[in-house]
């Protein structure tokens, strides 16, 4: 009997913006992709790699999966998306075709949740006001208004992968540990370290306040003046979730109003802040300009997860980290 003609390699297409595609798809990222088939870049691909390709591999800077797209890539299986969340990446129409979908946002969460937990220690020592008050005033301050790490009440706002992560670090330590997330089952919960509260509890007994609940036409502006208002004396707020979950007007005026308070932000809304936003005058509050997640020399570890799927994809083995269309309005 012949032997059947060998089935032709599978393109690999990849899809990451110019600024991004040389550290999240580093030689090493690309060697393992080409042992599955020829990489090719979806923006310079033939009508033939499009229509070869059955893998895309897509990251910050990607196109829109719309039906457009969809159209030009007919044997298209699987994205595996080298970055966190794929909203604004699939469509609908993605779903629809039967094209599996998987995120680094598990790759991505470690930075976020280290970055996190760097905070948290910084916060409850005071260093980070301290640090700013030496720069404004030319002179060193005192050791006034250090609360400490022992016995100190961190709250979690939302306990998806990020916050569960920070509530790991943070559980051999002597904290305890608050979360609040509707969605979430308290044993669950209670076996991570982490005793669910209502949001309101929650701000009113914590020296630090961790902001990880997805961006959702539920959430936005979940911490508005009321909620806002609530937050323990001396508490530290920080946010490296999304803006759009606080209201920062309202924090602006309560920051202004209570030099107690303290507020690291990561994410802002709008992000960047325009020039002469209050809070870009503030004493108490220290602004970074959403380094939280990958960025550097982490970004490798992006790729590196998408490969991880295609390489159990190719194997026929099952995905680890698919994404589904049902779990978007829990996800950040």
């Amino acid at each position: 009997m012949p032997t059947p003609p060998a089935a032709p390699p599978t393109t690999i297409l990849t899809a990451v913006g110019e600024e991004w595609a040389g550290s999240v798809l580093p030689a090493a990222v690309r060697d393992r992709l080409a042992a599955h088939g020829p990489v090719v870049d979806l923006a310079t691909a033939d009508d033939g790699a499009l229509a070869a390709a059955r893998v895309l591999v897509t990251g910050w800077g990607a196109p829109v999966l719309d039906a457009a797209t969809l159209d030009r890539l007919p044997r298209l299986e699987l994205v595996a998306h080298a970055a966190g969340s794929v909203w604004g990446l699939v469509t609908p129409e993605a779903w629809a075709r039967g094209v599996r979908v998987t995120s680094a946002a598990h790759a991505n969460a470690r930075a976020v949740a280290d970055f996190t937990v760097s905070m948290v220690h910084l916060a409850v020592k005071n260093v980070l006001r301290l640090g700013l008050t030496a720069a404004q005033k030319h002179a060193m301050p005192g050791r006034d208004g250090i609360r400490g790490l022992d016995g100190a009440v961190v709250g979690l706002v939302g306990f998806g992968l990020i916050a569960r992560l920070t509530a790991a670090a943070l559980r051999p330590l002597d904290v305890r540990l608050l979360g609040h997330d509707p969605y979430y089952d308290a044993g669950d919960a209670r076996r991570a370290g982490v005793e669910l509260v209502g949001l309101p509890e929650l701000l009113a007994a914590s020296d630090v306040v961790s902001v990880h609940a997805p961006l959702t036409d539920g959430t936005r502006g979940m911490l508005g003046a009321a909620e806002l208002g609530l937050l323990a004396p001396s508490a530290t707020l920080i946010n490296t979730a999304r803006g759009g979950l606080v209201d920062h007007d309202a924090l602006a005026r309560l920051l202004a109003d209570r030099e107690d308070l303290f507020a690291v932000l990561d994410v802002t809304d709008p992000e960047p802040l325009p020039a002469g936003h209050p809070l870009l005058g503030l004493s108490n509050v220290f602004l970074t300009p959403h380094v939280a997640g990958s960025l550097g020399t982490e970004e490798a570890r992006l790729g590196h997860a998408a490969a991880d799927e295609v390489e159990r994809w190719a194997a026929g083995e099952p995905l680890r980290h698919e994404v589904r269309p049902e779990q978007l309005p829990f996800t950040a």
